[in-house]
């Protein structure tokens, strides 16, 4: 039974691979867009990578409380936005990257900085953008 169970479960989760290929796809040129309006020297902080993850993770607070709390989305909305589109636009591997390069250019003040000051303003930013999201639908709801 279960081996025909398969099949059919696969074939249900085409549309939502779809979608977050599609997803992942606009939000990697976004991602590349930033970088390319705001390009990066290297051996310095890297700004861009980090506006863009932060923003990111302001954005998935907001959509997190939206889609939880206030909507019941298209079964495929998670899929294209939150994995597909955020997951293309952030970076944390780029994140990763940067570090490591900035410590083999030894700048390891700057390579801590920027690890401690980027996983800081992302927790905060999904924390503040879902504190405020929730403040601001509360509001309207009254």
């Amino acid at each position: 039974m279960q081996a025909q169970q398969r099949p059919g479960l696969m074939h249900d989760q085409w549309p939502v691979v779809g979608a977050v290929a599609a997803g992942g796809a606009a939000g990697a040129c976004a991602r590349y867009g930033a970088v390319l309006l705001w390009p990066q020297t290297p051996g310095t902080f890297p700004w861009t990578t980090f506006w863009v993850n932060v923003s990111g993770c302001a954005v998935i607070g907001v959509f997190m409380v939206v889609i939880t709390e206030v909507l019941v989305p298209h079964r495929l909305v998670r899929p294209f936005f939150g994995t597909g589109v955020l997951g293309g636009y952030t970076t944390f591997s780029t994140y990763a990257v940067e570090i490591r390069r900035l410590t083999d250019a030894h700048q390891a003040a700057t390579a801590f900085g920027y690890a401690a000051a980027t996983l800081a303003a992302a927790l905060g930013a999904v924390w503040g953008a879902a504190w405020a999201t929730r403040r601001v639908l509360v509001r309207r709801a009254r």
